[in-house]
């Protein structure tokens, strides 16, 4: 194995705080909840979950939390994600790859906007309001 250089340690050093971030719940508002269940992942959800990542990780939002469940009972909506957030009710997207969670990132989380061709589940509006 090669010598890493004190940068190359200092790289790695802040990604993984980063990553450690990520899953901290304290003090966060947004909840990204991603079913990493057999199904799940074999169905995609790992690139699911790097796209959020990455994507809330260019965004700069600190608020959100990202976590990950076993099955949510919708394996033929797999992957399956669940976003929990002041002010919406929880709502659950189905068929979410890595654009659809760039997309929930950028209107879901970032403009409280729901994806509705991907919603799979919310409360119905009566009960929210």
């Amino acid at each position: 194995m090669a010598k890493m250089t004190l940068e190359e340690l200092r790289k790695l050093r802040a990604g993984e705080k980063q990553a450690l971030s990520n899953r901290d719940i304290s003090g966060k508002e947004v909840q990204i909840i991603i079913g990493m269940g057999t199904c799940g992942i074999a169905a995609g959800a790992k690139d699911t979950m790097d796209s959020f990542v990455n994507t809330i990780n260019a965004n700069g939002l600190q608020n959100v939390t990202i976590r990950q469940t076993g099955c949510m009972g919708l394996c033929y909506a797999e992957p399956t994600v669940e976003i929990k957030m002041a002010g919406m009710a929880d709502t659950i997207y189905g068929n979410v790859n890595a654009a659809v969670a760039k997309e929930i990132v950028e209107n879901h989380i970032m403009h409280k906007r729901l994806v509705d061709k991907h919603v799979f589940d919310k409360p119905a509006a009566d009960i929210t309001q």
